[in-house]
């Protein structure tokens, strides 16, 4: 399928970082803006795919927030959001994070045992922070039904694939100098 999502990605400016070749996209960045008829679509190809029997949404700050948000309207499901800083509530379980160019801590509250959630974000790379978030779920002894990305970069969605840990995602790209490109 080439929709919005494709046909916008083709247009994502790139800069370098370092010797990473990062793509600047609404979905994954919010810039320049992001245009409803984007995130309608993206929400629309994430019910396709999802399973539909769970509980909660659970996402990640600060890019999958706005994800989150309009799968939670149109599903009428929560959205708990994993965030970047701590609130010391008695159930918060911290996730040591690790990206293709980051590391930090995130901060699971809200999740349960007895719930069934799905897993939204919105670029995989290496598969670190999922990593990451899979474990911390499963420390609490909630259950993941699903999880869907939007955009997969790399090599991250077949590592955890390897690993055991399904990832669904949308649209698989490779990022070079000159732009990015849509891999079929």
């Amino acid at each position: 399928m080439h929709g919005l999502l494709e046909e916008s990605l083709k247009a994502a400016p790139i800069v370098k970082r370092g010797e990473y070749n990062y793509f600047i996209h609404p979905i994954s960045d919010g810039v320049p803006y992001l245009e409803p008829g984007l995130l309608n679509e993206v929400t629309d190809r994430i019910i396709e795919v999802m399973e539909p029997d769970f509980d909660k949404i659970l996402t990640i700050e600060a890019m999958g927030i706005h994800i989150g948000t309009a799968l939670s309207l149109r599903t009428g499901k929560p959205l708990s959001i994993i965030r970047k800083r701590a609130y010391g509530l008695p159930s918060e379980v911290k996730v040591d994070q690790s990206t293709g160019y980051s590391k930090g801590e995130l901060f699971l509250n809200g999740i349960s045992g007895d719930e069934r959630l799905v897993i939204i974000d919105d670029v995989i790379s290496t598969g670190g922070t999922l990593k990451a978030v899979w474990t911390a779920v499963k420390s609490v002894g909630a259950n993941i039904v699903d999880t869907v990305v939007v955009i997969e970069r790399g090599e991250g969605a077949l590592l955890l694939q390897g690993d055991g840990l399904p990832v669904k995602t949308l649209v698989k790209i490779d990022v070079d100098a000159d732009g990015v490109k849509i891999i079929e």
